[in-house]
């Protein structure tokens, strides 16, 4: 018992240690605050099975209890230590939604385990699961061949009195247990398995204010196009950079040279400066994108047949005799994308299994270079380059993973930090398929009767505030997205908007241009067109279910973490990289009302969609 107990409490208070340590701005007296609950937790766990074991003795109780220990001490050890992978990667907790979600979609993420969780993670788990299971065998046979047996009389010997005993431990053992519970008032200062039966808890019995929203239809349910004297059929592409964010592409960061060819395109197109995804996830935001209205806030329902309540760009097109084509460069595991673009309308979906891919670097845990989808593209656009048509290009390469260093385009030094180096070269050969896709266009004579939508899906982070990658990056770096609508026929000298805009804005800014009008029905957004209107509030939700919102007016920024960090407020006219926290100033009474609004919206958005 103490050989597998006794490595077990200090595993698991090392892991906490190393994540307290890499925490900023953490002293001696914080980081004791933040391992309280684990030690309480610890604590509990040991006492717990040192009262099973002073109960049960002998006979196949003990053999029952034995199993259990080995049982749920691999269990434990498991959560702790994915708990401690995911931290280090994300910057952020794993909680039970996280672990619900992508159970059931191992073949999704098995890409991710396989290339993506570093070697020394896998060799860690194995190391701790192994000695869980076989460890106190091995540690207790040989202390009795060397001791003659002497350690199993002892405790023979001392091993039971009265029933009292592990009674009295069962209950300090609760005690403990709760202590972990009542001590870890944040997520990151609360023992991930309590972290993961609170979230479950949390989940389950949240109300919020879903009971008050009921579900409703969405205006844009029923909508059609309608043709107008100013109709005209031109071709629509969209074209989707994955993980790309704003201030990583020329157009918006002129210092930095990643994307020189979308820099010069964006001279002579709509620049629209403040674009913000609602949920950083591509498939969230492909929804906003297609389909013109806030995506569901929680996981699925995109995935499904008819799960997206609103009729979508690639459908609307098709009763107006369009042909659809999805193009993606990565596999059909990214997102389930080749079951996501069906529900969007579109006829042809090709994926990277489709496609031809020797000679052609993998560049991100999904998929290729985006070169990877020229010849199909030129294929298709041959056959069908006489009628009008839709595509839409899926890109990967800005995904986890940023393998790119060294790529076909060359390398080019942009940062200190190896990570975020790799993926600057990663913008830097998306930007090379978008000049190859350009030209392709060109010389097929299409390129003169298209419209290019040229959007990032998401940001990504680098520890900028603690959290990489963009499931549950709340800030700029995750939300805040490129998107440059490209007409050769328009915006000859250039045009900007700079108000606050949203990817559910694409949707009528493309009708609009086309010369449609929707009719029985309206989508939420505001062409682009124009300015959108100064006292406009946009809303936002991490990937995470009750991890974090967030909502912005004009250039006043709340972020809501659910409790488990401080609410924070941004100026960001002064502090674009929000640095500087501001939830202080406001009043108690305003606090309130700004968390009201943001778990009114997430309820409402939700109803639509039939979910929680």
């Amino acid at each position: 018992m103490l050989s597998l107990l006794v490595p077990f409490v200090l595993y698991n208070l090392a892991l906490k240690a190393y994540g307290v340590a890499a925490q900023p701005n953490v002293g001696l007296a914080e980081g004791l605050e933040l391992m309280r609950s684990d030690i309480f937790f610890n604590l509990g766990y040991v006492l717990l099975w040192v009262g099973l074991f002073a109960a049960a003795r002998k006979g196949p109780l003990r053999r029952v209890v034995v199993v259990l220990f080995h049982a749920v001490t691999v269990l434990v050890v498991l959560v702790n230590t994915c708990a401690h992978a995911y931290f280090r990667e994300t910057g952020t907790t794993l909680d039970y939604g996280t672990v619900a979600e992508w159970i059931p979609k191992f073949d999704e993420i098995k890409p991710i385990l396989l290339n993506d969780v570093p070697a020394l993670a896998w060799i860690l788990l194995f190391i701790a699961l192994f000695y869980a299971t076989l460890g106190p065998l091995i540690v207790t046979r040989v202390l009795e061949l060397r001791r003659g047996g002497r350690e199993t009389r002892i405790l023979t010997r001392t091993a039971g009195t009265s029933f009292l005993s592990p009674l009295g431990l069962w209950l300090l053992a609760f005690g403990f247990g709760a202590l972990s519970l009542i001590t870890g008032t944040t997520s990151l200062a609360r023992d991930p398995v309590t972290n993961m039966i609170l979230t479950g808890i949390a989940q389950a019995t949240a109300e919020d204010y879903a009971q008050a929203a009921s579900a409703a239809e969405n205006p844009a349910a029923n909508t059609r196009l309608v043709q107008t004297p100013e109709t005209e059929k031109r071709n629509v592409v969209l074209i989707h950079l994955e993980s790309t964010r704003a201030q990583s592409v020329t157009p918006y960061n002129e210092d930095l040279e990643t994307m020189p060819f979308l820099d010069e395109l964006s001279k002579n197109s709509l620049l629209v400066d403040r674009a913000y995804t609602t949920v950083p996830r591509s498939s969230k935001a492909s929804v906003g994108v297609n389909c013109g209205v806030e995506p569901p806030l929680y996981p699925g329902p995109e995935f499904e047949p008819g799960g997206v309540p609103a009729r979508c760009l690639a459908n609307l097109l098709k009763e107006q005799s369009y042909r659809t084509v999805f193009f993606a460069s990565t596999d059909n595991t990214m997102d389930n994308f080749g079951d996501v673009a069906a529900g969007f309308g579109y006829e042809e979906i090709y994926s990277s299994e489709t496609m031809d891919r020797e000679g052609f670097q993998v560049t991100n845990t999904f998929g290729y270079e985006e070169d990877i989808m020229l010849d199909p593209s030129e294929r298709w656009l041959e056959e069908n380059k006489d009628e009008p048509f839709m595509a839409e290009y899926f890109t990967g390469t800005g995904h986890y993973g940023y393998e790119c260093v060294p790529n076909r385009y060359g390398y080019q030094n942009f940062s200190e930090n190896e990570e975020l180096d790799r993926y600057h070269n990663c913008l830097r050969m998306l930007d090379s398929f978008l000049e190859n896709l350009f030209d392709q266009y060109k010389r097929l004579g299409l390129y003169e009767n298209t419209t290019f939508v040229i959007f990032g899906d998401h940001g990504e982070g680098f520890n900028e505030h603690g959290r990489s990658m963009h499931g549950d990056t709340i800030y700029e770096e995750g939300l805040r997205v490129p998107l440059i609508i490209h007409d050769p026929k328009k915006f000859q000298n250039g045009e900007r908007v700079e108000g606050l805009s949203s990817q559910i804005d694409i949707l009528p800014t493309v009708v609009e241009m086309l010369g449609y009008e929707v009719e029985d029905g309206e989508y939420p957004g505001y062409s682009l067109l124009r300015e959108p209107p100064e006292d406009r509030t946009l809303r936002f939700s991490c990937i995470s279910e009750r991890k974090c919102l967030a909502s912005t007016t004009g250039y006043e920024k709340y972020i809501y973490h659910y409790n488990n960090e401080p609410d924070q407020l941004f100026g960001l006219s002064e502090d674009p990289l929000e640095q500087h926290n501001l939830a202080d100033d406001l009043s108690g009474e305003e606090i309130d009302r700004r968390r009201e609004d943001l778990l009114r919206w997430y309820a409402e958005v939700n109803a639509e969609y039939g979910g929680r």
